[in-house]
């Protein structure tokens, strides 16, 4: 009894003297990751739109996404922040970080709407064609309920990698989750309640994201439940 009461008064005192900290880089890690996974999305969508209409787009956007996608993460944000100086390129850590996962995530998006969309039978599109539908009209009423569909289980576990990816930003200086706990361990030498925090927030993070879009999935495919 007596240990488990030393425990929890250790616990405590490490979350007062700790938890404002946590908290602020808690915020720092969501912002970075909701701008990265909106504009990566956003991206990710309007390359693979764009490769689909316009022929030239294609070999532009495979070379981007194959290089993207077969770089690590670290050696890209290393390249924008260290490199990017030497050719003007000179960005404050955080826009720095938003804008690499950014680059990132629309990459990994592109492929999930590629799937998405070679999924969706040619026969509908040459019937949507005969009935003199609009090809945007047909993109939007047609293509992409369906692909909505399909693409949101990838799109959330490439979210949830992302998420959790961002740990990576440490590496250039911003004040996210897993720099705080680094600090704070070299501070005060305790190793395993910062890191038994870090791995919870990542946890609770990861879990939110996974309800709300298990709630949209099941939204989305309700008329098939039914």
């Amino acid at each position: 009894m007596d240990a488990l009461t030393t425990f929890l008064a250790r616990w405590q005192s490490f979350l007062i003297e700790n938890g404002p900290d946590f908290g602020a880089a808690l915020w720092v890690t969501i912002r970075i990751s909701m701008v990265a996974i909106v504009c990566g999305l956003a991206l990710g969508f309007a390359a693979e739109l764009g490769r689909r209409i316009c022929p030239w787009l294609r070999k532009p956007v495979a070379c981007y996404v194959e290089f993207f996608r077969g770089t690590p993460l670290l050696i890209q944000l290393y390249l924008l922040y260290y490199g990017g100086p030497r050719i003007g390129i000179v960005l404050d850590a955080e826009p720095a970080g938003m804008l690499g996962m950014s680059l990132y995530a629309a990459a990994y998006f592109c492929e999930i709407f590629r799937a998405g969309f070679e999924s969706i039978p040619e026969g509908q599109r040459e019937a949507a064609h005969c009935l003199g539908i609009r090809p945007w009209r047909r993109l939007w009423r047609i293509e992409l309920p369906q692909m909505a569909q399909i693409v949101l289980p990838p799109a959330v576990n490439q979210i949830i990698t992302l998420i959790k990816d961002s740990a990576v930003l440490s590496i250039i200086t911003v004040a996210e989750l897993t720099k705080t706990a680094t600090r704070i361990m070299n501070i005060s030498f305790e190793i395993v309640m910062p890191l038994c925090l870090l791995a919870l927030l990542y946890w609770v993070i990861s879990e939110a994201v996974a309800v709300v879009c298990g709630k949209a999935e099941a939204r989305l495919t309700r008329h098939l439940t039914r």
